[in-house]
């Protein structure tokens, strides 16, 4: 009996880490950046609201149309270093440092059918990066990593 009740409650402690751990939003925004670093944007699409699917869509469009030479420069995930989330109800934001730049973007995740999802989508963008003095755009890190992401070749080896 005690084996059994052991059991369980190692089952139950593994599988509360595990759906933590899915479901909070600096992994969920690290899972995103990743398959956008392995220019996988059908799994990108997957941590990202509905409303992300048309900036996805031109990323996409943008990562078959360039040219794959060795000029072109790639996005790199391990160039990012992120900060501690901060939730206010059905929103969190992540800070995300650009090491080579100092430069620092917060992203929104909001939360759809009680899962994290990246909102990465012009209007979020723009309203964030507003909010820091920027102006009406993208900071310059946050418009230099879309390019880049835009930029990479067909290359999908990371």
């Amino acid at each position: 009996m005690k084996k059994i009740l052991l059991l369980s409650a190692t089952i139950f402690t593994f599988s509360m880490i595990g759906c933590k751990s899915g479901n909070d939003p600096k992994n969920v925004l690290m899972n995103f950046f990743d398959a956008i670093a392995k220019k996988d944007i059908t799994t990108a699409k997957k941590y990202a609201t509905k409303e992300s699917e048309t900036m996805l869509g031109f990323m996409e469009m943008g990562l078959k149309m360039a040219p794959d030479t060795a000029k072109d420069k790639k996005f790199d995930k391990d160039n990012l270093e992120y900060g501690d989330t901060k939730i206010e109800g059905d929103k969190a934001t992540v800070p995300v440092k650009d090491k080579k730049t100092g430069e620092t973007t917060n992203y929104t995740l909001k939360k759809v059918d009680g899962q994290w999802k990246v909102a990465f989508d012009k209007a979020t963008m723009t309203q964030e990066h507003g909010e820091k003095g920027k102006g009406e755009g993208m900071s310059d890190s946050t418009s230099k990593m879309m390019n880049d992401m835009n930029k990479m070749g067909s290359d999908t080896s990371h």
